[in-house]
């Protein structure tokens, strides 16, 4: 799942609104583990998307 979460989040990343949905569609199924390493990437790959990706993860933490 972990491989596939990050294929979707490359192929939505056009929209800032879908990349949000996708990534906490990818939360749901993911271990803990590969959250951490999804939040890694995420934090590499889209920069431009900082704010999201520190927003969903907040969230996650919390919710958890």
């Amino acid at each position: 799942m972990f491989e596939m979460s990050k294929l979707i989040l490359q192929r939505v990343s056009f929209d800032k609104t879908l990349f949000r949905k996708e990534l906490l569609k990818a939360l749901k199924w993911l271990k803990p583990k590969e959250k951490t390493l999804l939040y890694a990437w995420c934090l590499a790959n889209f920069g431009t998307y900082k704010d999201v990706v520190l927003e969903v993860f907040r969230h996650a933490v919390t919710k958890s």
